[in-house]
C-alpha cells in the first residue's frame, strides 16, 4: 500500500470513529429524554404562566376554529339600523330638491343633526321596538345649536327608559397610576331616564377583539385595585357594558357571563342591516318596514357602518383568508348583546393556568413514551402527525360542541418539537450510518462483495464512478481497451471495450469473473469450469438469435468473456406501458423465441433466466435475441458446490422471482423451467400485469385468464399449460409448443390488431414507439445501465460476423496464449 493510500485510510478511519461516536451518543435514550424534558418543562412553564406567546397562539387558533366552523345564523330579533354610505348619500337628494325631500334635512349635513336620532328613536319605540341602543358618542354640544340637543333630550325624556347611549373609557393614563372614569354623554341627555353603556372591548395580542365588554371593565377594575389611591372612588366600578345596559333597557333578564370570550356568529353583515334613511323616508317606512311593524319586539342598534367613519375592527371572521373584510363596531356590539342574553359565551376549559401546565407536561411525557416504542422515523412521523391532529380536533370539538377553549397552540407546538427531535435524531443517525458505510465501502470499492452491495443501493452508485475512473483506458489481454464500466456485482465487473486488434476498433462487451480465495483449488477449478462454460457459449452463439462469444481469456487471476454487442430495444421496454398486447403480438413473441429455446435445449443447456429484460428486439432486423445465459453465475455456484473457500459470495442465485418456477427455486431446473419463464413473459404481455403481481389459487396455479377476456380459448390453453405449477404437467420440449401453436396461428392472425406492431415473422414495423430506443443488449447479470449506454451505442461494422467466424478459433488460442503469458 502506498504512503498516500495509508494516509487516506488513516484519515477515513479517524473520521469513521468520530462519526460513530456521534451516532452512538444520538442513539442513546438519555440524550433524547433530556432534550425532551427540557422542552416539555419550557412549554409547560409558558402555559402555566399564561405567557404572551401562549396567549398569542391560543387567540390565533381560536380565529382558525371560527373559520373552520363557519358562520351561524344570528338571532333575528336584534337588528342594526346602519348609518351606512347609502344613508349618507341621501343628502344629494335633499340638496337637489329640499322641498320634496324635506324629511332628509336632519341628515343632509355631516355630522347628522341629533334631531335625526330623536325622530328615529321615537318612531322605532312607538312602532313597538323593545329597546334602541345608540352607538354614537354624544359627550359634546351639537354643532347645530342647543335646539338640536333639546330635541333629542325631549324624546329621551319620554322614551329614555328604553334607550341606551354610549359611553367610553380612556385608560391611556392608567399606566401612570391615574384613575380613569367613563366619558359620559351631555348632562342634558343624562337628566333623562336613559341608560348608558360602555362600548370598549379588550384588544388581544393578535390585534383582534375576542372578549366581551364586561371583560374589559373587569380588567380595568382589577388594574385600579392594584393602585394605591387616596382620591375619590372610581366610577368604572358602577359602569355597565353596552350589552348589559341594552338588555336592561329592553327589560330582558339575563344570566351572568358564563365566559370571557364572545361566540361570533359570522363575518360582517351577519346581523340584519336596515339603512338609517328607510326610517326617515315615508315610502320604505310604509312599504318595506310595514309602518314600523318590522321592528316590533326587536332590539335595534343604531351605529355607523359607512367606510369613512372608520369604526371597523379586527375580530374572528374578519381579515382572515376566508373573510378579508373588517367588522363594524356595531356588529360586535350586537354579538355581545346576543351572547349575553342567550348565555352563549365561550369559556376557558381549564381556568387554572397551573393545571393547564400540568396537563401539557403529562401529555408530553406520555407522548415521549409512545415515541420510544417505535424506532423507525416513518412510524414516529406518523404518530407525531396523529397526535398533533388528534389534539387539534379534540380542542376543536370542545370549542364547537361545548363552548370550551382548551389549551391548543402551545401543546401542539410542544408535541411538534418533541416529535421532530426524535425524527431528526433518527435521520441524523441514519445519515451518519450511511456516511460510515460510504467511508468503509470507499476503502474497499474494488472488492466483489462491496461492489455487489453498491450495485443494490441507488444512493451509493457514485462510488462506482471512482472505480470507473480507475478502469477506463485499461487494456485487457493487450487487446480490449475499456471505454466504460457497465456494472459490478459479487462475481466481478462488466465493461464496454474496444477491440484494438480489429479494423475500426469495434465495440464489444467484456465480462469478468474474479475469484478471490486463499484456496489454491479455487483457481484451478475456476479455470476448468470457465473453459467448459465458454465452450458452451461458443456453441450457443452459432444461433443467429443468441449473442456470439468472440473470445475468452484469463488475466491477473480473473477470467474474461468477450461477447458480441447487440443494438435494439429490450422487450421490457416494449411492455413498459403495461397495456395488454394483442394476441398476434404474443404469438409472434412465442414463435420468435421458441426455436431459440429449442436450440439451447438441444445443446443440453438451460437458460434459467428468461424474462423481458433478457430479450431484445434487434434493431437491424427486428428479430428477438435471447441474452444473458448467466455463465459467470453458474461458475460461481459450481465453485461453491465443490466446497472451496471463496471470499466472494458463496452462492449466487440464477433466476428471477416471478419468472422462476418452483423446481428451479429448489435448485432443480428442467427444460420446462425455461418454457415456464417464457409463458410468464407471454402472460405479462397479454395482460399488462408484471410477473410479481400475478395472483395464484390455493393450488399454486396462476389466475390470469380473466385479465384477457377476448383471448382465443385454444391459444389461452397453450399459454396456461406453459405455466402449470407441476412441471410434469407442463410442456417438456419447445417443439411441442410450436406444434400446438401452428394449429391456432391462422385463427389468431385473422383477428384485428393495432397498427405499429411487429408483423408475422418478426419484421419491424417502423413507427412503433419502443423501436426508437437503442440499448446495449449485452448480458450484464442484472447490472447493465441501458440509459447510460444509450448515447454511446453504435452499429457494428458490416464485416463483424465474417471476421468473427474467421477468427473464432484463433481468438480462443490467442486468449489462452495471453493467459499463459
Amino acid at each position: 500500500m502506498t504512503s498516500s493510500s495509508k494516509t487516506k485510510t488513516a484519515a477515513l478511519a479517524t473520521s469513521s470513529k468520530i462519526t460513530g461516536w456521534v451516532q452512538r451518543q444520538i442513539k442513546r435514550d438519555w440524550v433524547k429524554i433530556s432534550l425532551a424534558g427540557l422542552w416539555l418543562s419550557f412549554v409547560a412553564a409558558h402555559v402555566a404562566t399564561d405567557s404572551v406567546p401562549v396567549q398569542l397562539l391560543e387567540r390565533r387558533l381560536q380565529t382558525v376554529f371560527f373559520d373552520i366552523r363557519g358562520p351561524l345564523t344570528p338571532p333575528d330579533d336584534i337588528v342594526i339600523l346602519a348609518m351606512d354610505d347609502e344613508s349618507f348619500g341621501q343628502a344629494e337628494y335633499y340638496r337637489a330638491d329640499p322641498e320634496q325631500y324635506s324629511y332628509f334635512a336632519p341628515i343632509s349635513g355631516s355630522p347628522w343633526q341629533r334631531t335625526a336620532h330623536a325622530i328615529v328613536i321615537e318612531r322605532l319605540l312607538e312602532a313597538g321596538a323593545e329597546a334602541v341602543a345608540v352607538d354614537i358618542l354624544m359627550f359634546s354640544d351639537s354643532s347645530y345649536g342647543p335646539a338640536d340637543d333639546q330635541a333629542l333630550a325631549d324624546v329621551l325624556a319620554r322614551y329614555g327608559d328604553r334607550v341606551v347611549l354610549a359611553t367610553t373609557v380612556d385608560d391611556a393614563n392608567m399606566s401612570e397610576g391615574e384613575y380613569v372614569n367613563p366619558t359620559r354623554p351631555l348632562t342634558k341627555l343624562l337628566n333623562t331616564p336613559v341608560y348608558i353603556g360602555n362600548v370598549n372591548f379588550p384588544r388581544e395580542l393578535d390585534g383582534r377583539i375576542h372578549r366581551h365588554g364586561r371583560a374589559y371593565l373587569n380588567d380595568l377594575i382589577a388594574r385600579e385595585a392594584d393602585l394605591d389611591r387616596d382620591t375619590i372612588e372610581s366610577e368604572v366600578e358602577n359602569t355597565q357594558s353596552f350589552a348589559e345596559a341594552t338588555l336592561d333597557a329592553a327589560g330582558v333578564s339575563h344570566p351572568l357571563y358564563k365566559g370571557d370570550f364572545m361566540d361570533f356568529y359570522g363575518p360582517t353583515r351577519s346581523f340584519t342591516h336596515i339603512p338609517f334613511w328607510h326610517v326617515l323616508d315615508p315610502d320604505p317606512w310604509a312599504n318595506y318596514l310595514d309602518n314600523g311593524r318590522y321592528f316590533e319586539d326587536k332590539i335595534v342598534l343604531i351605529g355607523g357602518t359607512a367606510k369613512f367613519l372608520q369604526d371597523f375592527h379586527q375580530a374572528p371572521f374578519s381579515e382572515t383568508l376566508l373573510h378579508p373584510e373588517t367588522m363594524a363596531g356595531v356588529e360586535i356590539l350586537a354579538t355581545d348583546i346576543a351572547n349575553l342574553r342567550d348565555g352563549q359565551a365561550l369559556r376557558v376549559g381549564i381556568p387554572n393556568p397551573w393545571l393547564r401546565g400540568l396537563l401539557v407536561l403529562g401529555s408530553g411525557a406520555g407522548f415521549v413514551l409512545l415515541l420510544r416504542r417505535f424506532n423507525r422515523p416513518i412510524a414516529r412521523l406518523g404518530w407525531t402527525a396523529a397526535s398533533l391532529g388528534g389534539w387539534f380536533w379534540v380542542s376543536y370539538g370542545a370549542f364547537v360542541g361545548a363552548g370550551l377553549l382548551l389549551p391548543t397552540g402551545a401543546p401542539i407546538v410542544g408535541l411538534m418539537v418533541l416529535g421532530s427531535t426524535y425524527i431528526v435524531a433518527d435521520i441524523v443517525t441514519e445519515q451518519l450510518r450511511k456516511q460510515r458505510l460510504r467511508q468503509t465501502l470507499e476503502q474497499y470499492v474494488t472488492s466483489p462483495i462491496v461492489q455487489e452491495i453498491i450495485s443494490q443501493q441507488d444512493d451509493l452508485q457514485d462510488l462506482l464512478k471512482l472505480r470507473e475512473a480507475e478502469v477506463i483506458g485499461l487494456l485487457l489481454a493487450n487487446r480490449y481497451r475499456i471505454v466504460r464500466l457497465l456494472g459490478s456485482g459479487g462475481f466481478g465487473e462488466t465493461y464496454v471495450a474496444e477491440d484494438t486488434q480489429r479494423p475500426g476498433s469495434p465495440i464489444c462487451v467484456v465480462k469478468q469473473l474474479r475469484i478471490i480465495s486463499d484456496d489454491p483449488r479455487a483457481h484451478r477449478l475456476g479455470r476448468r469450469f470457465f473453459q467448459g462454460e465458454a465452450e458452451t457459449l461458443e456453441k450457443l452463439g452459432h444461433h443467429p438469435q443468441i449473442p456470439r462469444l468472440l473470445a475468452y481469456f484469463e488475466a491477473q487471476n480473473s477470467f474474461y468473456l468477450v461477447e458480441e454487442m447487440i443494438e435494439g430495444c429490450l422487450l421490457k421496454d416494449e411492455l413498459a406501458s403495461r397495456r395488454p398486447m394483442p394476441q398476434a403480438y404474443v404469438l409472434d413473441l412465442l414463435l420468435g423465441l421458441l426455436p431459440v429455446v429449442a436450440f439451447v435445449h438441444d445443446q443440453g443447456v438451460i437458460h434459467r433466466d428468461i424474462k423481458p429484460s433478457n430479450i431484445i428486439r434487434r434493431e437491424a432486423d427486428g428479430q428477438l435475441v435471447l441474452i444473458d445465459f448467466g455463465a459467470v453465475k453458474l461458475i460461481s455456484n459450481k465453485l461453491a458446490d465443490t466446497g472451496v473457500n471463496l471470499t466472494s459470495t458463496s452462492t449466487i442465485g440464477v433466476g428471477t422471482q416471478g419468472y422462476m418456477p418452483s423446481e428451479q427455486s429448489a435448485g432443480l431446473p428442467k427444460f420446462g423451467s425455461d418454457l415456464y419463464a417464457l409463458g410468464i413473459t407471454a402472460i405479462e404481455a397479454l395482460t399488462g400485469i408484471p410477473a410479481y403481481a400475478l395472483r395464484r389459487d390455493v393450488n399454486g396455479e396462476l389466475l390470469w385468464r380473466h385479465e384477457a377476456p377476448n383471448l382465443d380459448p385454444r391459444f389461452g390453453d397453450i399459454v396456461t399449460r406453459l405455466v402449470l405449477y407441476d412441471f410434469t404437467d407442463r410442456y417438456q420440449r419447445a417443439e411441442e409448443v410450436l406444434a400446438d401453436l401452428s394449429s391456432v396461428e391462422v385463427v389468431v392472425r385473422s383477428q384485428p390488431q393495432p397498427e405499429g406492431l411487429p408483423a408475422s415473422g418478426g419484421d419491424t414495423v417502423v413507427g412503433m414507439p419502443p423501436y426508437g430506443v437503442r440499448i446495449e443488449s449485452v448480458a450484464t447479470d442484472n447490472m447493465d445501465d441501458p440509459e447510460a449506454a444509450e448515447d454511446d451505442t453504435r452499429m457494428l461494422p458490416g464485416d463483424w460476423f465474417a471476421t468473427a467466424e474467421e477468427a473464432s478459433s484463433s481468438d480462443t488460442d490467442t486468449g489462452t496464449a495471453e493467459a499463459n503469458s
